[in-house]
């Protein structure tokens, strides 16, 4: 990462040259944060997230990070403009520059329409989640898996696009294990690092000789799927009630009866949600079953860009 120069004074910052005036706090976690800047060169708005790097390993992390996002160029993932690494005594801080997309979180948005009582049109979820498979895909193409797909992962542009968020968690698509150490190795780090009610089963007991492929991101897919479907994740209560979400995914997923969606919509659904990861579909496969299902107006083309 460039050790670009980083300058906090009278309510600026500056990255690679440019200013930035601090606005106000998005977002706060336990090792970062995200607030919004306005650029005094263009007038843009602008997410700067700040990640805490305690160790070799964080800045390894953050830096992991930003090598994700300059491997991606795809109007579904959220680009980054400018990054650097500020110190700060012996800590240091990673600065990520990125844009700032209005429409907030696919979360919020389900959040919004569950307080109104009323359901998401299934067009309008066969499109967002086109969106997202196209982002998908472009990260599947390139070797990689997302490995943290989640509603609060998907940001929704002014345009009702998906664009896919927070790739600190990607590696690579494909993680062949061959003994009980390296399947604790995984294991923990899937602990870590994936979210536990958007977690592919495989992840919960890793076995001593297998591999994980990019096929945990289409589990993921059928959990945010069912939360634009439901209005909530189908693993979120099991976890708020303190179950075993370890035990409640090993069960094939049940579509609750007062569903107004279409069978389709529901096979394609189960199709992801598959226990067995060999048994789910490709990004490729399910994109081929959205575009069936929502065909194109005439002269129109869906195919992702």
């Amino acid at each position: 990462m460039g050790q670009a120069l980083c300058v906090c004074a009278r309510g600026t910052v500056s990255i690679g040259g440019a200013r930035y005036l601090l606005l106000h706090r998005l977002a706060e976690g336990g090792f970062s944060c995200v607030d919004l800047v306005e650029g005094l060169r263009d007038g843009r708005l602008y997410a700067l997230k700040r990640i805490a790097c305690h160790d070799a390993e964080d800045r390894q992390a953050a830096l992991r990070e930003v090598e994700m996002h300059g491997l991606l160029r795809h109007p579904n993932v959220l680009r980054l403009e400018a990054h650097c690494l500020l110190e700060k005594g012996a800590k240091h801080e990673a600065w990520l520059l990125l844009p700032y997309v209005q429409g907030g979180t696919l979360w919020g948005e389900v959040e919004a329409l569950r307080e109104k009582g009323v359901s998401m049109p299934e067009q309008r979820v066969l499109r967002i989640l086109h969106g997202i498979c196209c982002g998908l895909q472009a990260i599947h193409s390139k070797g990689y898996a997302h490995r943290d797909l989640k509603p609060t992962n998907v940001l929704l542009d002014e345009d009702d696009r998906p664009v896919l968020m927070d790739l600190g968690s990607m590696n690579r698509a494909r993680i062949e294990v061959n003994s009980s150490r390296e399947a604790m190795a995984v294991q923990d780090w899937a602990a870590q690092r994936c979210t536990i009610s958007y977690r592919a089963p495989e992840l919960f007991t890793v076995p001593s000789q297998c591999v994980i492929d990019e096929r945990t991101d289409i589990w993921s897919l059928g959990c945010v799927l069912y939360c634009m479907m439901f209005g909530e994740g189908p693993y979120d209560m099991v976890f708020q009630k303190g179950d075993s979400v370890a035990l409640a995914v090993q069960n094939p997923i049940t579509v609750p009866p007062s569903s107004r969606y279409s069978a389709a919509l529901h096979r394609l659904l189960c199709s992801m949600m598959a226990v067995n990861p060999q048994e789910r579909p490709s990004i490729d496969e399910v994109l081929q079953q959205l575009e069936e299902l929502q065909p194109a107006p005439a002269g129109q083309v869906t195919t992702c860009i």
